[in-house]
């Protein structure tokens, strides 16, 4: 009974900060301007409006870079985890200290530098210039922003892979040396399967926030294109169309987990293949 006491803030939390705000944003998603919720008329003409080509084009960029920015995080990451992984663990601690250190800045603060790097006059510019070269053309484009998306999320990507890897037990490793096994071998056969939880994990925690970011797209992409996040951003700030960009945020919310539901599906199925060995 005391336990069940103790829970008792924590959903009175979930209910003011998560519930109440859900079902606002889902009664404007359902009905149209008429002045406050009292007055509107319940209608799907603001789901029926995301269905025109523009908006449906914001969505696939929005996805084609957080598709990519997963990836690139996916390649650059397991490698880092594996690295970190294999050190003692006081030196694995230090690498994860040193790794999770940027983190601790402001997100913001963390975007508006990558433009003093690549600016017209930032730093890598300067050095371009100063060697005989023409400035590059840097900032405010898919390359900017996708640099942005992978430097903000790969800590995502690295520390489930390496919470997974450092787990895995070093006798199956030794057993596969013994019978004869290679490296390659030890890593499609073992190290592989045996971090895909890990793996989803960090698609996952990547993906998510990639889609509806707009912060990145603001300030590298430079107001250049639009993304999702930067569309519902624009509906609620400036637009002052809270039904539309409501709307649009549970079309968002779904997509995410559907495909929340995909990866857990995912990583059950290639948890049952494992059990059968």
């Amino acid at each position: 009974m005391k336990m069940k006491a103790l829970s008792y803030p924590y959903i009175v939390w979930i209910a003011i900060f998560i519930v109440v705000p859900l079902v606002l944003v889902f009664l404007y998603a359902i009905t149209a301007n008429g002045g406050n919720l009292t007055d509107a008329r319940v209608t799907l003409d603001n789901f029926r409006k995301f269905m025109d080509p523009k908006y449906l084009d914001v969505l696939w960029i929005s996805v084609k870079l957080a598709l990519q920015s997963t990836v690139i995080t996916l390649v650059v990451g397991y490698p880092i985890a594996m690295i970190i992984a294999k050190e003692k663990p006081s030196k694995r601690n230090i690498m994860i200290f040193l790794f999770v250190i940027p983190m601790w800045m402001n997100f913001l603060l963390r975007t508006y530098a990558w433009l003093t790097l690549l600016g017209k006059n930032g730093v890598i510019n300067f050095i371009v210039t100063s060697l005989g070269f023409k400035p590059l053309d840097l900032l405010y484009h898919d390359g900017a922003v996708l640099l942005g998306m992978v430097y903000n999320f790969l800590p995502f990507m690295v520390l489930p892979i390496y919470s997974v890897l450092v787990k895995i037990d070093k006798s199956l490793i030794e057993a596969a040396e013994d019978l004869g096994a290679n490296k390659f071998q030890i890593f499609t056969k073992i190290t592989m399967p045996l971090s895909i939880p890990g793996v989803i994990t960090g698609i996952t925690m990547v993906f998510m926030p990639a889609v509806s970011t707009f912060v990145i797209s603001r300030l590298l992409g430079g107001g250049q294109y639009m993304l999702i996040g930067n569309l519902i951003e624009q509906q609620f700030l400036w637009v002052g169309d809270w039904h539309f960009g409501s709307a649009i945020s549970i079309i968002m919310m779904i997509f995410i987990l559907i495909t929340m539901a995909l990866t857990s599906k995912f990583d059950s199925e290639k948890e049952g293949s494992r059990g059968l060995w």
